[in-house]
């Protein structure tokens, strides 16, 4: 029986909350099946790591970006500096977003960085990797005002209603569950995955967070302090967990197209 290849939409590989080499992490991706992962900056500061991740492990897809959370570090520099990462590497851009959710964010440069980095992927042709908490609406609003996104975009970890996935869709959207998902408290999450195109589904860690229930998780792994981390190979148990719950034993066939069809062209852009 041929092997799944499993890809993952979003993860933090650069974290530096990770105890273990990235070595002995990616080698048990690999083990589990794991082919390609989108490894996501958040701010200037982290950027670097994930370009040299990039050019160390075939299996990282890097993605630059402004985290909505991380703004308040931003330089004067920091659209040339995620341009040069941009064009240092084919990339996405990622993880940007919008957030009404964390507390002492301001509304107006979240706002305005967003739009800046939408139209510098739009430009580059770039798939992107977007974060949204309780801000649906003007996430529609803003994807519609704003010129087509031509690769496409993912919203990771999507939490919005069940209504808003048809007209994201239509913009673009893909739609990519956590393994978090998979805890008993996130039924609502689950239950509006059912409603998501099977050609706009994809599958993603979020490591080191976004859990899956300890009872789920194939590779347990903790930080410095013994805290509990999420393994990026936890996405094998991921895949499985949401093939059962949708009744789709052709998953993994499914989500590699979806994977390669949004990040295909920066596959193909990448040496080797």
């Amino acid at each position: 029986m041929t092997a799944m290849r499993l890809y993952d939409a979003h993860n933090h590989l650069q974290d530096e909350r990770f105890n273990t080499p990235h070595d002995l992490l990616l080698a048990a991706c690999s083990k589990a099946g794991i082919e390609k992962m989108v490894v996501n900056g958040s701010c200037e500061s982290d950027w670097p790591a994930v370009l040299d991740l990039a050019r160390q492990y075939p299996a990282v897809v890097p993605s630059f970006g402004y985290h909505p959370w991380h703004l308040h570090e931003c330089t004067g520099q920091w659209q040339e500096n995620l341009a040069k990462c941009l064009d240092a590497i084919p990339s996405a851009v990622g993880e940007i977003g919008l957030d009404r959710w964390k507390q002492g964010l301001d509304w107006l440069p979240q706002e305005e960085a967003f739009v800046i980095q939408l139209r510098m992927a739009a430009q580059r042709r770039l798939p992107i990797s977007i974060h949204c908490l309780q801000a649906w609406g003007p996430l529609l609003d803003v994807l519609r005002s704003e010129p087509p996104l031509p690769a496409g975009f993912l919203l990771h970890s999507y939490g919005g209603p069940p209504e808003m996935i048809q007209p994201l869709a239509k913009l673009g959207a893909y739609f990519s569950f956590p393994g978090f998902f998979a805890q008993d408290r996130k039924s609502r999450q689950r239950e509006t995955f059912r409603h998501v195109p099977r050609d706009r589904l994809l599958i993603e860690t979020d490591a080191p967070d976004q859990s899956l229930p300890a009872s789920l998780a194939t590779h347990p792994l903790t930080d410095g302090a013994g805290n509990a981390l999420n393994h990026p190979a936890n996405l094998a148990a991921t895949y499985q967990f949401l093939a059962t719950f949708l009744g789709e034993p052709q998953l993994a066939e499914r989500v590699e197209a979806n994977f390669l069809r949004l990040f295909g062209g920066v596959l193909k852009s990448s040496p080797g």
